[in-house]
């Protein structure tokens, strides 16, 4: 079965599940637990070419890395082709393996400035894009689309070709159109012909929420490798399950109340040495909901986590939540 090493450009991957980008989730602390899980390839947040440009300071915690942050594909995104191909030679020092351009982004401030799934209606400059960027790095570039710009525009085959033949060395597809963001079901069959009209690695991603889901997701697409994103959020053991599973159908047991306590502990902790003390007990307060979800006393533990405000605070109410569902 597919979903064991793989292979991009220069990079060797010693498992092909990957944890997708996301926007406020896919930061320094998070992609460490997902990596200790047995994440194999990680995503950072998307980071904005035009940020780079100009040296925003809100950025640079996005460039975050350390040795153990690896391997980690920079994400870029941006329309400019020049732009995007000189902000990738600037960070190409950095401590990041591969570079990958986001053609996936649905949010409006994003689309509204042909960036993100707006190039999806573009071909041309999308492919523009990619060979601009490979010419400019030594390091792999990939990128990750999505079905389509909406039902009028199922391009996911056409775009994939094009930016395979402008040199791109893996493609990541989320099989749903901007159109749809979240909602619905994402349509597996699109991963299908865009693995058999390439050769380059096929990502799949979307509604990988189980090690079930992976392992069907593999043998209904025969694609090269598996992204979770959304079902990873305040649950880095889906890498875990879904290895176990993959290798022999092993169905691991969920993590314990304890475990989820002691997962958030170390989050806090990691995210107070990151980002201080009182923003990342803001951050925290999100990832709280998500560890919690689905425990009894869950509603209760997420409404207290909204007033966070020090690292004592999380630790009390990790205290009681594992006290109340024990």
């Amino acid at each position: 079965m597919r979903g064991g090493a793989m292979k991009i450009g220069s990079v060797q991957l010693e498992s092909s599940l990957a944890l997708g980008p996301m926007a406020g989730v896919t930061d320094l602390a998070f992609r460490l637990l997902c990596r200790e899980q047995g994440c194999g390839l990680l995503y950072t947040e998307m980071v904005s070419a035009k940020a780079v440009y100009y040296e925003n300071r809100n950025t640079e915690i996005l460039l975050e890395s350390d040795e153990r942050d690896h391997p980690v594909a920079l994400q870029l995104f941006g329309r400019d082709p020049h732009l995007m191909a000189e902000m990738a030679r600037k960070l190409e020092e950095r401590p990041f393996d591969l570079f990958d351009i986001n053609m996936g982004c649905p949010v409006p401030k994003v689309v509204n400035n042909g960036e993100g799934s707006a190039l999806m209606k573009d071909p041309r400059l999308a492919g523009e894009i990619v060979r601009e960027m490979v010419r400019a790095v030594k390091k792999p570039v990939t990128v990750k689309i999505r079905k389509g710009f909406d039902d009028s525009c199922i391009n996911a085959v056409e775009v994939a070709k094009i930016v395979e033949d402008s040199g791109a060395s893996a493609i990541a597809v989320h099989g749903r159109t901007r159109q749809q963001y979240y909602q619905g079901r994402a349509d597996w069959e699109i991963i299908r012909q865009v693995k058999e009209a390439v050769r380059i690695p096929v990502i799949g991603n979307g509604d990988i929420m189980t090690a079930q889901d992976g392992v069907r997701m593999l043998e209904e697409t025969g694609c090269d490798g598996i992204m979770a994103a959304r079902g990873a959020r305040g649950n880095p053991w889906l890498f875990r399950e879904l290895r176990a599973y993959m290798e022999d159908k092993t169905v691991l047991p969920p993590p314990s109340r304890k475990e989820i306590g002691e997962m958030m502990l170390r989050h806090g902790k990691m995210l107070l040495e990151y980002k201080g003390e009182l923003s990342g007990m803001r951050e925290m307060r999100k990832q709280i909901a998500w560890y919690t979800a689905g425990c009894a006393g869950a509603a209760s533990i997420r409404r207290r986590g909204n007033e966070i405000e020090t690292y004592d605070d999380l630790s009390r109410l990790v205290g009681e939540f594992v006290a109340e569902c024990g």
